[in-house]
């Protein structure tokens, strides 16, 4: 895989115990998300998918997960 460096990553508020979430924007636009215990692998999303990914959450879609 194909590591991206992102302007700045961020780390989910809902961070416990090394079990972490980043979130970059890189510089093309593209949505990168990684695991902080693997930070080589990343997923890559456009900014539409990613805004709809958003939009979901906040409407509860994943709430019963």
């Amino acid at each position: 895989m194909t590591q991206h460096t992102a302007a700045e990553y961020r780390i989910s508020s809902f961070c416990s115990g090394g079990d972490c979430v980043e979130v970059g924007v890189l510089q093309e636009g593209v949505v990168a998300v990684r695991d902080t215990k693997d930070r080589s692998r990343e997923l890559t999303f456009s900014s539409q998918e990613w805004a709809a990914f958003v939009a979901e959450i906040k409407r509860g879609a994943f709430d019963a997960l």
